[in-house]
């Protein structure tokens, strides 16, 4: 239970996401525990909502795997085919279908995934099908609301990083499973020189 947003205008990638952990009714206080949702992966970031666990299963993965990075679509499609026979040969406890009543021919993962690059914004379903967007895109419980607040915004005289945090926000205001800090994080392009990262708190 998460949200997570992204957002390219004026030659700037922003992904922002909240911090808050939630087990089941149970909201943890972000006195006490702060989730990172957000990881740099060569000159990109990731970030998924669903599973927490797949927190410790990234970080002992691309620590493992040397990945040097998800640049493009094609190394975003490797880096999840790779993860996918790793979560089965590694994890033993990890199902080889979560969500079958569908009859889906495609593995699920579970969970859904945003990653941000100098190239844009990408989508990764649980099914690992990967979807481009131009703009703007959100995953997790407060997606629905943070995607309206990017449509009503993203005409206006606001930033990336504006637009990546309101819509966060947004998204805490009115969805129960979101809350916490918002952490932002920018891709800059490449004549604009390396990344840079703003963290904020609600």
């Amino acid at each position: 239970m998460s949200i997570v947003v992204a957002v390219t205008k004026d030659n700037q990638t922003v992904i922002a996401s909240d911090s808050q952990t939630t087990f089941g009714n149970l909201r943890l206080p972000v006195d006490n525990h702060v989730a990172r949702k957000i990881r740099p992966v060569g000159p990109a970031w990731l970030a998924s909502t669903g599973w927490g666990f797949y927190e410790d299963i990234f970080d002992d993965f691309i620590s493992r795997k040397r990945v040097s990075g998800l640049a493009n679509r094609k190394a975003i499609l490797s880096f999840f085919l790779n993860l996918y026979r790793d979560l089965h040969e590694r994890y033993g406890m990890v199902n080889d279908q979560a969500n079958n009543d569908d009859k889906s021919p495609f593995a699920d993962l579970d969970s859904s995934f945003l990653v941000v690059n100098r190239q844009g914004i990408f989508s990764i379903s649980s099914d690992m099908s990967i979807t481009p967007f131009r703009k703007y895109y959100a995953i997790g419980s407060g997606s629905d609301f943070a995607l309206g607040a990017l449509q009503v915004l993203f005409d206006h005289d606001l930033t990336a990083e504006e637009l990546a945090y309101k819509a966060v926000e947004t998204a805490i205001s009115l969805d129960v499973h979101c809350g916490g800090e918002i952490d932002v994080q920018r891709v800059t392009s490449p004549r604009k020189g390396a990344r840079s990262a703003k963290k904020t708190r609600t």
